[in-house]
């Protein structure tokens, strides 16, 4: 389907005001927003303006009954010059996904893609040329009815912004078992990308920070017992030459990175079985000696090596390398900006900019 979406240019763009060698993290912004507004059953006309504040009725249902999603993705340059997309069409229907959960109204899919391919073409000269740097970007929707009641929003925004974004992690992660708080259980939303989620899990990272770790890692709400996720990410170990990883029950967020990093480990020869994990099997695998590494995988932090694990005035000693991960990560890296060929046609090329 054919989408005119209107857009309005800024006079003058700010990018001439970002140093690229040193961008602060989630505080800068490109000069666009892609927006579109949902009301009497249907999507209104899309549009990519100058991205400014918006007005909030107080009551805005959002707010208070906290029907609010979103995604989280990036765009890299490739060898030529060329912005790239890395599996945006999953990005769209996961946002469906966490949309159907949520109880909000499905966004089309093809407009979603759309939609970012025109905002990275206007925005291009925002993308970071360094290594491991890119556009970050971040579709969401949430409920702006202004209304006092618990039932689904008759109206909604959905939106899409921009901000540059340099390496997340630059130093191997220490992990905090969380044994008290969860972050999600089956039947609740840990597969949707709701914001709500994240506020759940704000105050449990703070602890895990005090206590001098870098991120939580979350169990299971019933025995905390079982592996979900590592702080805003999935997680993969290394077990005497083989990669096992949690198995997606219901509480556990299917990632685009999770699933392109189990398709190229197996391409590259390695067996990934997806299961059931507990704390005391990574123990002991420390103890034995057959713990070889253990990485997060997300679009934020790409590939984040871990060292250790907390636990209950403990520790697990997990690697201090992790030469598959790293090799994982270049290669990811390296697809993303057409240094090699994508075997698995992952990528979306931005070939035109908007007039």
């Amino acid at each position: 389907m054919s989408y005119n979406i209107q857009v309005q240019k800024v006079s003058k763009s700010k990018v001439d005001s970002l140093d690229f060698n040193n961008i602060p993290l989630g505080t800068t912004f490109t000069d666009h927003m892609f927006i579109c507004d949902y009301a009497n059953g249907k999507w209104g006309t899309p549009r990519i303006e100058p991205l400014e504040l918006i007005p909030t009725h107080p009551a805005a249902m959002a707010l208070h009954y906290g029907q609010a999603i979103f995604e989280g993705m990036k765009a890299t340059v490739d060898t030529n010059g060329v912005p790239m997309l890395f599996r945006a069409d999953k990005n769209a229907a996961r946002m469906n996904f966490s949309a159907d959960r949520m109880g909000m109204p499905n966004f089309p899919e093809d407009l979603f893609v759309e939609g970012l391919k025109q905002l990275v073409a206007l925005e291009k000269s925002w993308i970071p040329p360094q290594e491991g740097s890119a556009l970050y970007l971040r579709p969401f929707m949430y409920a702006d009815e202004p209304f006092i009641g618990m039932r689904a929003a008759n109206n909604y925004k959905f939106i899409i912004m921009a901000s540059p974004a340099g390496p997340f992690f630059t130093k191997r992660i220490k992990l905090y078992a969380e044994t008290k708080f969860i972050r999600a259980m089956i039947g609740g939303t840990g597969e949707a990308k709701a914001a709500g989620n994240y506020a759940a899990a704000i105050r449990p990272t703070e602890i895990a920070k005090s206590k001098g770790y870098d991120q939580v890692l979350w169990l299971d709400a019933v025995e905390h017992k079982y592996i979900q996720e590592v702080g805003t990410m999935n997680i993969f170990f290394k077990i005497d030459g083989k990669f096992i990883t949690p198995k997606r029950d219901g509480a556990i967020l299917d990632g685009i990175t999770r699933m392109s990093v189990i398709d190229l480990l197996r391409h590259k020869g390695f067996e990934v079985t997806e299961r059931p994990i507990t704390i005391d099997e990574i123990e002991e695998a420390s103890n034995n000696g057959t713990l070889e590494e253990a990485f997060g995988t997300g679009t934020a932090v790409g590939i984040a090596y871990i060292q250790e694990i907390g636990m209950n005035n403990k520790t697990i000693h997990v690697s201090n390398e992790s030469p598959v991960g790293l090799d994982v990560n270049n290669t990811l890296n390296a697809i993303k900006t057409g240094k090699i060929e994508d075997p698995f046609n992952w990528m979306i090329k931005v070939e035109k900019a908007l007039a």
